[in-house]
């Protein structure tokens, strides 16, 4: 089993996932992902002539009753209006430290459109994406990851701005 470490090369959550994963009987412990090269590009264009995409792990709509489980899908929604309220109840955060109910707080498509406006970025995507919070490596970098950058290319993004809860 995994034992804690005198020193800390990573946050606590990372020591509780692999807790929760040994309760479950997993005798691998949780390996998280750790890349010595990552896909990160250049931009080809200054920010301000950048269309600039959104991903979230915030849920699309809430389950109707509360043993409801809503499938856990990737989706991709219409940016503008920017929807009022997003589900996240199911995520886990600290919910006695603060609350979502501020859509732009963990969803700044109100103040990407207010760099658009003042000419920091070229312009926003027409839809914003979501993608489950998930702990398979293999689904993440398989499935997930190809589908939202094949609707950051149909949207004709040039940069991702990931906010995860």
């Amino acid at each position: 089993m995994f034992q804690r470490q005198a020193y800390r090369s990573f946050v606590s959550y990372m020591d509780r996932s692999r807790e929760y994963y040994a309760a479950q009987g997993y005798t691998q412990p949780y390996t998280w992902p750790r890349f010595r090269e990552v896909p990160f590009t250049p931009l080809s264009k200054a920010l301000s002539a950048c269309r600039v995409g959104l991903v979230t792990t915030a849920g699309r709509k809430e389950p109707e009753t509360s043993d409801q489980v809503l499938p856990r899908e990737l989706y991709a929604m219409e940016a503008y209006p920017p929807p009022k309220r997003m589900y996240t109840d199911h995520l886990f955060w600290d919910k006695k430290a603060t609350h979502t109910e501020d859509v732009d707080s963990f969803l700044p498509l109100n103040r990407l459109a207010e760099f658009a406006r003042e000419g920091r970025i070229g312009s926003v995507s027409p839809r914003f994406y979501g993608v489950p919070t998930d702990y398979s490596q293999n689904r993440t970098m398989k499935q997930d990851a190809p589908k939202i950058l094949e609707w950051c290319r149909e949207d004709g993004v040039d940069a991702v701005l990931l906010t995860a809860l």
